[in-house]
């Protein structure tokens, strides 16, 4: 029996900015333009193109839904040229479409990477979501409290009052009586229109981003990218899984998920090292934009490995088509 070679990930972790560095690439001629699908789909096959190229044998474990549902780079579909290391890839080609039709800050391009079974496998469905950055103590906030609950814990472990927190939530119906308890603390919140991974990495800097918490419901998938980019930058995330239908307790059970109520902690949606790059498409306060220059292009790439706590901020000039 053949044994998959070893994960390296500082020998693999420049190829997955390429992959990164692509997908943004792809999407630039579309910023603005009013037109989402064109601009995930550009963003889409460019990634596959160059994860292809990689020699690994991946496997897409969070992608862009089942595989009936998307054209490519579905959730199972095998990557890389077949010769390397068995490895998990979770992504979004376009992290806010909508954001980059309407040039609307903090769209990313979004990957991450780690040894074959070690990233979980979260179904297409709801994720109830609370981050908060590096250094405090496990369950200093958890998501069996209250949301009021949960600020006023984390002000006590800053030794700060409740209205120093500020708090990012997804700007969305469901989130109306969330927003309303988390005011009535005092706290300032940071509404986003979409985007959620960019709203959880905001806890990993509060000093550069003003964001304390982060809070609400959103994509399963990108609750595990957004574990990724904690488990390199520091922090905690906790996700539970929401289900609303028999048809998405299906699609957990096809994953092999058992337990419905379960809380997944940072460490357990991402059990071993990884590696996670973004790519800006439009400026944000976590990235700058795609910059256009006469002749050229110009990205700027985050790239971060768990295993060493190395953060890179990487410039690519490439020329303009």
């Amino acid at each position: 029996m053949s044994v998959s070679p070893e994960f390296h990930d500082r020998l693999l972790s420049l190829g997955l900015a390429r992959v990164s560095e692509a997908a943004a690439l792809a999407s630039a001629d579309f910023v603005g333009r009013g037109d989402e699908k064109a601009a995930d789909q550009a963003a889409v096959n460019a990634m596959r193109t160059q994860l292809n190229m990689l020699d690994i044998e991946g496997v897409v474990v969070i992608g862009e839904g089942e595989r009936d549902e998307a054209p490519m780079l579905y959730i199972g579909e095998e990557v890389g040229t077949g010769s390397g290391p068995a490895v998990d890839i979770a992504l979004d080609p376009l992290e806010g479409t909508t954001l980059t039709a309407k040039d609307m800050p903090n769209a990313l391009t979004v990957i991450a990477m780690a040894p074959r079974g070690t990233l979980l496998h979260a179904p297409d469905v709801y994720m109830d979501k609370l981050a908060i950055g590096p250094g405090f103590a496990p369950d200093t906030v958890t998501l069996d409290m209250e949301p009021a609950e949960r600020v006023r814990a984390l002000a006590r472990a800053k030794g700060w009052p409740a209205e120093e927190i500020t708090v990012c939530i997804l700007e969305r119906p469901r989130h109306e009586d969330l927003i309303r308890e988390v005011r009535s603390t005092g706290a300032a919140i940071r509404l986003i229109t979409d985007g959620d991974v960019a709203g959880v990495m905001h806890c990993a800097e509060p000093d550069l981003t003003g964001i304390d918490m982060y809070m609400g419901s959103g994509g399963a998938p990108e609750g595990v990218l957004a574990a990724a980019a904690l488990k390199c930058m520091g922090g905690q995330i906790q996700g539970r899984l929401m289900f609303r239908n028999d048809d998405e307790r299906g699609r957990a059970a096809k994953a092999g998920i058992t337990d419905l109520h379960r809380i997944y902690t940072r460490d357990e949606m991402v059990t071993a090292d990884v590696i996670f790059a973004a790519t800006g498409v439009t400026d944000g306060s976590i990235l700058p934009g795609i910059r256009r220059e006469p002749n050229w292009l110009t990205t700027e790439t985050l790239l971060m490995r768990s295993k060493t706590g190395s953060v890179r901020r990487m410039t690519y000039r490439t020329p303009a088509k």
